[in-house]
């Protein structure tokens, strides 16, 4: 009977350190840390500390970009963020998600759809709409924030208020009233070639690609294929 006893409290045992490494394994499999790659052009810094191009960098940081210097956080399939020049800003970030604090300067941002992408400053929150691919920009000037939309759809809320931000347009947020206070300078949202790649961000890339292709053929119709020049013949094709 004694042995009977033993035997099924030692079953018992086993079984529940079973079942809490099982458990365990689970807990570590769905914890999986998420981490980005930062591409610095000239004086960038992460929480304080100098970094260089290629360094990983964990959610929750801080990015901070000195004059003339900009950074570039590649997050792989959720999206991309560009930090301007004089622009501090603490980025967090997950699987399915990029959220962004901006205190001074300017950001522009690009996610993949399924991604909840926003970025909060001192006067109001920019929402990008996660069923889609988005592509925009805010910037804090002073007393104002301007948000900027190149393509996808952003909500720009401020206070119980919203407005929403179409495609090619922009909208602002503050108090332009107080004394010393500018507005933006820069009211045009095209951010260049910024970004071109992922799922989702082949638009531009098209755009550009059916205006060489329309230069082209002006070129070639107007006999300006080619032009010589003390003799020599140079060769412009839209093709290289």
């Amino acid at each position: 009977m004694l042995g009977k006893n033993i035997m099924h409290k030692l079953t018992s045992l086993i079984l529940t350190i079973t079942i809490f490494c099982i458990s365990s394994m689970v807990a570590l499999a769905g914890t999986k840390d998420v981490t980005g790659e930062i591409t610095a052009t000239g004086t960038v810094t992460v929480n304080g500390q100098t970094v260089v191009s290629n360094s990983t960098l964990v959610s929750g940081a801080t990015i901070v970009t000195g004059a003339n210097s900009t950074a570039i956080i590649s997050l792989g399939k959720a999206g991309r963020i560009e930090v301007l020049p004089e622009s501090s800003l603490t980025l967090r970030f997950s699987e399915t998600s990029i959220t962004g604090v901006l205190e001074t300067g300017k950001v522009r941002v690009a996610n993949n759809p399924g991604i909840a992408a926003t970025v909060t400053t001192q006067h109001t929150v920019a929402v990008a709409d996660a069923g889609q691919s988005n592509v925009f920009a805010v910037e804090v000037c002073g007393c104002e924030t301007q948000v900027s939309n190149v393509s996808g759809l952003v909500t720009m809320r401020q206070g119980s208020s919203s407005k929403q931000v179409a495609a090619g347009t922009d909208a602002t947020a503050g108090n332009l009233n107080q004394t010393g206070c500018k507005p933006c300078t820069r009211p045009n949202p095209n951010p260049g070639v910024f970004p071109v790649a992922g799922n989702g961000w082949l638009a531009p890339l098209l755009i550009a690609a059916a205006g060489g292709a329309a230069a082209a053929i002006f070129l070639a119709k107007n006999g300006l294929e080619d032009t010589t020049i003390g003799g020599t013949t140079n060769v412009v094709s839209g093709i290289r």
